[in-house]
């Protein structure tokens, strides 16, 4: 049997580091490719199509879109570029031939260039290099090809990988070039290095069927779709298939609607051969890592093998005493569906059912992956609550290992002595340190997941917002001993009501204020961060008591300093053991473990004792 090579398509990832501008590089690629109308509006980032990504500016899932240039399609998966979405970037990278890697001209190598690439490169990719953002002032596109270059070689990139080409790019201004200093007033110069470099789909086309499904997505008309690229062979629709499980057991099934990618659209066909990526409905119970197969001849594909999570938190039924005012799904049996749907496309995720039918644990690759899901939830009605995140060890030999996280800082001169005063006792290890590129050093250290547990808060506080910090997961070892935990205890709410301003003015004596008057509070919930190490009772629902006598100084205006708001990240970060962060769709609120004082007195007592 002759392999056959289909010449007319191209299939590539877009892998980088966040925020270093992989989705406007796909705006670029489309608007160039005439997919939009000419009098057609365009959002920017138009992959970005999740509420949330909108709002953060980064890419949560991998999406796919397709371009036709000089009569040859590429199709483009766009990835995400942070740590916690590793899984997605791990299984997309099965479907393509070959990768742009994405760099910033001024900020190069990033921690997640590496790990992006890593898995590029040990899937036998060769990348193409684009340099992105060379309209940026301080620009340093020389410099940074040569980090590049250094990358690859610290990687292993064999002989023909570190033959890569190079284009520069402005996605911005939607120009892109072979030499820094060419003229270009398009992106021609970025598909004609696509067209040349990337590799054409190469297969049996006369031997059976086969796919391996690495995405899913699901529509309200057509249900569960399988996203894969087709191995082997030509798919039909309405013709049966074989379904080929993890477990090795085979499902007949057929699939009843057939898409190709063609622009942001999915176009219905009636056939698709070797190369094309395409998707499936018609298959209610189809999974990631499942492989679709020719019903007289099922073979199954190999799935990548996806990282392990490194951090765990429990997600339990609301009981405090607001529970079930503000959310639509509220009971265990609502959040256990949720997350079991959840696991269908989340595949770096993992639930696991506890003692309690109201409790379950959920892990993830970070404090971001977990934190989205939370918010995810949030917005579409659920009601719960969720414990302080902890990191998952692992046995070996005996021992105890713990995930080690290699730590990037990006920040000015001046504040390089508290990041590094802070994190000593996080046990952090400084293994490298490179001089200033405009008034900004870069210091990297290797540190425990655990140290980083609520360590972005105080790091903005303490470079003033003007710090940028990465992380990337470096692999398990021995574990590093106790770090200390939070330094100040929680403004405790004394008893059930109202916040009033009289209260809230006497409280914020004791410290800062996450809560505003008028406010529904309870007793056991945190109102703010108390200034010393203990955790303080305080009546922010006390009024001032009325009196016929009146003084000049007492009906002056009550001055209250502005409270804190939290994002959801920040109180999770800021929670204790003894806390817990109740979910709703209209509220976030931290709260005791235990919330009638006398008993929470009592146990702390016992633990002395």
């Amino acid at each position: 049997m002759k392999k056959f090579t289909r010449n007319d398509i191209r299939n590539i990832a877009i892998i980088a580091h966040v925020d270093h501008g992989k989705t406007t590089l796909v705006d670029a690629l489309l608007k160039q490719s005439n997919v939009f109308r000419s009098n057609e509006k365009v959002e920017e980032r138009v992959m970005d199509s999740n509420e949330i990504e909108k709002e953060r500016g980064i890419t949560i899932l991998s999406k796919n879109t397709a371009v036709t240039h000089t009569g040859i399609k590429i199709n483009i998966v766009d990835t995400p570029g942070h740590a916690d979405f590793g899984g997605e970037v791990e299984r997309v990278l099965k479907m393509v031939d070959s990768v742009l890697l994405v760099v910033d001209a001024f900020e190069g190598a990033m921690p997640q260039t590496k790990f992006v690439l890593k898995k590029a490169l040990e899937l036998s990719l060769r990348p193409i290099v684009v340099i992105n953002k060379i309209d940026k002032p301080n620009a340093r596109p020389e410099e940074v090809l040569d980090e590049i270059f250094d990358l690859f070689i610290e990687l292993g990139a064999t002989d023909e990988q570190l033959d890569f080409p190079v284009v520069y790019c402005s996605a911005k201004e939607g120009i892109a070039k072979r030499e820094i200093d060419e003229n270009s007033e398009n992106m021609d110069a970025l598909f004609d290095v696509i067209i040349k470099n990337v590799k054409a789909p190469e297969g049996y086309l006369d031997k059976p069927f086969q796919m391996l499904v690495t995405t899913i997505d699901s529509n309200d008309y057509v249900g569960k779709i399988g996203i894969g690229k087709i191995e082997r062979g030509i798919i039909k629709r309405n013709e049966p298939l074989a379904l080929i499980r993890k477990d090795g057991k085979i499902d007949k099934v057929k699939v009843s609607n057939l898409y190709v990618y063609n622009g942001l659209k999915r176009e219905e066909v009636e056939e698709a051969k070797l190369g094309d990526i395409v998707a499936v409905a018609g298959i209610p119970d189809i999974n990631i890592g499942e492989t679709l197969a020719n019903i007289n001849d099922p073979e199954a594909l190999p799935f990548v093998d996806i990282d392990e999570p490194t951090l765990s938190m429990y997600f339990m039924v609301n009981d405090s005493p607001f529970a079930g005012k503000e959310g639509d799904y509220v009971t265990s049996r609502h959040i256990r569906d949720r997350l079991m749907k959840e696991l269908e496309t989340n595949v770096s995720l993992k639930v696991e059912e506890t003692d309690s039918p109201d409790c379950f644990k959920v892990s993830g690759r970070g404090e971001l992956h977990l934190s989205i899901l939370i918010e995810t939830m949030r917005r579409e009605g659920y009601e719960f609550q969720v414990s302080k995140p902890s990191v998952i060890y692992k046995e070996e030999n005996g021992k105890k290992l713990e995930p080690i996280e290699h730590l990037t800082i990006d920040v000015p001169e001046e504040f390089m002595g508290p990041v590094i005063e802070k994190l000593g006792p996080r046990k952090a290890e400084m293994v490298n340190m490179t001089s200033a590129v405009n008034g900004y050093t870069r210091i990297e250290f290797k540190v425990p997941s655990r140290g980083l547990i609520g360590f972005r808060n105080e790091f903005m506080t303490d470079t003033k917002g003007n710090g940028i910090m990465n992380h990337v997961l470096d692999g398990y070892e021995l574990y590093k001993g106790d770090i200390p935990g939070r330094s100040r205890g929680s403004l405790v709410a004394f008893e059930k009501g109202t916040a009033v301003a009289y209260g809230l003015f006497n409280a914020q004596e004791r410290g800062s204020l996450f809560i505003e008057p008028a406010l529904e509070v309870y007793e056991g919930m945190v109102v703010g961060e108390c200034s010393r190490a203990e955790d303080i009772e305080v009546n922010v629902c006390k009024k001032k008591h009325l009196s016929n006598t009146r003084s000049s100084s007492a009906d002056e205006a009550l001055k209250l300093v502005p409270v804190r708001k939290m994002t959801l990240e920040q109180c999770i970060e800021f929670i204790s053991e003894d806390e817990l962060l109740e979910i709703t769709p209209k509220s976030v609120r931290m709260r005791k473990k235990i919330l009638d004082s006398d008993i929470r007195r009592k146990m702390a007592y016992r633990k002395e004792k």
